[in-house]
């Protein structure tokens, strides 16, 4: 009897973080670190007002799909750039900025500080609100 309670309690853990991470997944967060980026690690120019950085990787389905939402998103807002980086290829840089998943996209200013990050794919919506905080008024 003890053996289905402790089952029935990894079953709720489970959910719960099945829960907790939908709900987390591509969501846009602050990062007050000051993580500035150059156009040297990132490999291109950077955006005149922001840049949206993307950590990729071969394999992964929603990059292709977060690809299509951040060249929107660009192709929208005048001085936005959109950088695609490939995990493999990037990765001191990603191990530097703590990137655990991909796709991670990063919203930079136009100094390059990373103004938020969602690790997942994120609606378009809050790319755009991102931008808002990265592009001053």
């Amino acid at each position: 009897m003890s053996g289905l309670w402790i089952l029935l309690a990894i079953a709720v853990g489970l959910a719960g973080f099945g829960v907790w991470r939908r709900t987390m997944d591509g969501r846009m967060r602050t990062r007050d670190g000051g993580q500035r980026l150059s156009a040297d690690q990132v490999g291109s120019s950077l955006g005149e007002q922001a840049t949206l950085v993307q950590f990729t990787s071969a394999f992964c389905a929603p990059c292709r799909a977060t690809r299509r939402i951040l060249n929107e998103v660009a192709g929208m807002v005048p001085g936005v750039k959109h950088v695609d980086l490939d995990v493999d290829e990037y990765l001191d840089l990603a191990r530097e900025l703590d990137i655990a998943r991909t796709p991670t996209v990063l919203v930079l200013d136009a100094e390059g500080r990373v103004v938020t990050r969602a690790s997942g794919q994120p609606r378009k919506a809050d790319v755009i609100s991102a931008l808002g905080q990265a592009i001053p008024a």
